[in-house]
């Protein structure tokens, strides 16, 4: 099924030291001009067609084939995160407060190493292979950034091929999971507004912050109590700020929070059973309230027809003890925007090699075990070869 793909160890080499030069200089979302310059200029000299500034800082790079087939998009994000790394390794983060803990210099590395494999078997290609290079994904949609700069209609693509390395997997094995695999992420934005007044006379003020902790702690009946325990969800408060010293009840309390789901019909009633019981708590001590619901990212979900052929795909491309099924995450998925355009797949990469690299995503000791980056090469590079004249 699949062309033989070999990653020499020469190219296996550069991808590291791409991977390397990268985490050394994280960008942050719409901010990728170094990363983009690098694509931009690495694809150029491998005879790509390349288009910069899509979507911001994003960069397409288009090789034809000179046989018959589907247009398909590979892609990588390229974005970094505002967290102070907290490693010693000889490749840490030189821009302070600026950290690659997602992985994402890895995607770009190995979809950089897959563009010089690609374009030295250019004359097996079939259709058209768009290596498309995403800026922020890190919650500034990103993807959708390059759809409504014209991604799909100016190059034409058919189908959509996405990974994210993951170091809940040992290093190598590609996970797969058709359907939904990455939930939607929404966020949300209230204001409780009460009377300020000393702290030793409750009762002659509306205190925000008393108001605020009801609603924290009654939220969480919505998750437990009116959503099928079938159906996962989550609502999480991950900010809360009032007051400014020991006696004073203050006047607001602030909450910032993040709302996930796998259905969209959970999705679409949050707001409404958010806001009941905030308007519930408020209600109940005479405070008022401003509430604000984000729609961010949609469920990521995998075209059936799509999951089973790339799954096919991987097994004949890095064996099937090297190919296992890949479980539901609440994280979201800017890639989502992409799959709701055409028949997509997104996989993951193993990436733990043992406990350094094992932290979790995000996390300021986060890396990765590089290992893993030749199997995500020959990946993406089967898929250039085999799915513009192959994937249903």
């Amino acid at each position: 099924m699949a062309a033989t793909i070999t990653v020499p160890q020469r190219l296996a080499d550069d991808v590291v030291l791409i991977r390397r030069d990268l985490h050394m200089h994280p960008e942050l979302g719409y901010k990728e001009h170094r990363t983009a310059g690098i694509v931009a200029d690495r694809l150029r000299a491998l005879g790509y067609d390349v288009h910069e500034g899509v979507g911001g800082t994003g960069v397409v790079g288009v090789i034809k084939g000179v046989h018959p087939g589907r247009t398909i998009m590979l892609r990588a994000d390229m974005d970094a995160l505002p967290i102070v790394e907290e490693r010693t390794h000889t490749y840490v983060s030189q821009a302070h407060g600026v950290m690659h803990a997602c992985g994402h210099d890895g995607h770009v590395a190995m979809l950089l190493g897959a563009a010089a494999l690609i374009a030295d078997r250019k004359d097996e290609l079939a259709g058209t292979v768009c290596l498309v290079f995403q800026p922020a994904e890190e919650g500034l949609a990103g993807a959708k950034a390059m759809i409504d700069d014209g991604l799909f209609e100016r190059f034409h693509i058919e189908r959509a091929y996405g990974l994210h390395l993951s170091t809940k997997y040992p290093a190598g094995v590609l996970g797969f999971r058709e359907g939904p695999m990455y939930a939607s992420s929404d966020s949300i934005e209230i204001d409780v507004v009460g009377v300020g007044g000393h702290g030793s006379a409750p009762h002659d003020a509306v205190d925000p912050i008393y108001t605020a902790a009801n609603f924290i702690t009654t939220v969480q009946q919505i998750v437990s109590r009116h959503i099928d325990p079938l159906e996962p969800a989550v609502v999480t408060i991950g900010s809360i700020h009032a007051g400014t010293t020991h006696n004073v009840i203050p006047r607001t309390c602030r909450m910032l929070g993040t709302v996930r789901a796998f259905n969209d019909s959970v999705r679409e009633a949050m707001p409404e059973r958010i806001e009941r019981v905030l308007r519930s708590c408020c209600d109940s001590t005479g405070a008022r309230y401003d509430f604000t619901y984000l729609w961010r990212y949609p469920v990521t979900e995998n075209d059936a027809a799509q999951t089973q052929y790339a799954r096919a795909l991987a097994t004949a491309t890095v064996g099937e003890h090297m190919v296992v099924d890949a479980s539901m995450l609440m994280g979201a998925e800017d890639f989502s925007f992409f799959a709701q355009r055409v028949p997509a797949c997104f996989y993951t990469l193993g990436a733990s090699g043992g406990p350094e690299t094992s932290h979790p995503h995000h996390s300021s000791l986060f890396d990765i075990d590089e290992a893993a980056l030749p199997n995500g090469v020959a990946m993406m590079a089967a898929l250039a070869f085999n799915a513009p004249r192959n994937a249903p």
